[in-house]
């Protein structure tokens, strides 16, 4: 998409757009690349497919005026009449309880959406497809303090040494192998399609594991939206019915940031599937 003067009304008009894994409130969350996507898009239907927040796990919470930014935006557009489904993951999961409310959002363990072609994905976050012993509150815990250390070993590995911007670090290899090994190579991804299988859908939308991809497996769509601490991915529905990865990458101070497409974890440009 190509950039446009800031300030202008210029936006991708979207169907759909599924964002995952923003983990508000972590040491890493990203609130501000967040809002500079949504600043770029519209959308009729906005899906939250989990780990929105991060707020559970009893530690410090990392909050700005980013953070409030970006729930003002998502709020002014539900008010607006966009339609918010918001579906709870681990790190938010007390967001599950029946009493919970968000502003007007609906909230949904699991919701089957029909795109414009008329075929229908099932929506989840994924942690639903977990083994069952990393589905224990204390796995996602741990899990979570883990990452915050080795986010801070990050930085400090970053301050003093010539790591550029886009290299990974020796603890972002290790935040990558550990992602690896708990989605259990391909296992976690083939649940998914197991279910959307069982559940009569053409396929699965989630996030959870923070591996963007789009795919398929048969006749089965596999989507992963991604996260917003490292890919900085989201998946989107034209006005077709088409499914496509979109990556932000953050711009210089003097240019807007905007949506492309993005490339699937596998390497290959994730070009739709229609």
């Amino acid at each position: 998409m190509p950039s446009s003067p800031a300030g202008t009304d210029a936006r991708r008009t979207l169907r759909s757009l599924f964002l995952s894994d923003l983990h508000l409130g972590a040491r890493a969350s990203r609130p501000g690349h967040v809002l500079d996507f949504l600043r770029g898009i519209e959308a009729e239907t906005i899906y939250l497919v989990g780990d929105i927040f991060d707020i559970w796990h009893g530690g410090r919470v990392h909050w700005s005026d980013a953070h409030d930014a970006v729930l003002t935006d998502l709020r002014a557009r539900a008010r607006d009449g966009t339609r918010i489904v918001y579906l709870p993951g681990n790190h938010d999961a007390a967001m599950r309880a029946p009493d919970a409310n968000m502003d007007g959002w609906e909230l949904r363990e699991a919701v089957v959406h029909k795109a414009a072609d008329g075929r229908r994905y099932l929506v989840l976050h994924g942690d639903q497809c977990d083994p069952r012993f990393l589905r224990w509150h204390f796995m996602t815990r741990l899990g979570s303090r883990l990452d915050a250390l080795l986010r801070q070993v990050d930085d400090w590995q970053r301050k003093r040494s010539d790591i550029g911007p886009d290299e990974r670090s020796p603890a972002q290899r290790v935040i990558d192998r550990a992602n690896q090994v708990m989605a259990m190579g391909d296992r976690f991804e083939r649940r998914l399609i197991k279910l959307a299988q069982a559940s009569g859908t053409m396929g699965v939308i989630c996030g959870h594991s923070h591996k963007p991809a789009l795919r398929r497996h048969g006749e089965l769509v596999y989507a992963n939206c991604g996260d917003w601490i490292d890919s900085l991915t989201a998946l989107a529905e034209d006005t077709r019915g088409t499914l496509r990865l979109l990556e932000f990458t953050p711009a210089p101070a003097t240019l807007p940031a905007l949506p492309k497409p993005a490339k699937s974890n596998d390497g290959a440009l994730a070009g739709g599937i229609a």
